[in-house]
């Protein structure tokens, strides 16, 4: 799972210049082995490490870099 976080982080990094929120389905084609349950556990991992946060309007969840955005 270490390797898929740092997947997930280098993505957010990469991509922080010009966006710094991001929908679920954003993260999909990083793994197109895995499918969306298993990219929801990483993703959720990051969050709860402090790495990554959600926001949410009600309707929708977009994840980000802490701090960014």
């Amino acid at each position: 799972m270490d390797e898929d976080k740092k997947i997930i982080v280098d993505f957010l990094t990469e991509k922080s210049k010009t966006k710094s929120k991001f929908y679920f389905n954003d993260f999909l084609p990083l793994f197109p082995g895995k499918g969306p349950r298993e990219v929801k556990k990483v993703l959720t991992a990051l969050v709860n490490e402090e790495i990554v946060e959600f926001w949410s309007s009600g309707s929708t969840t977009m994840y980000g870099l802490k701090g960014a955005g």
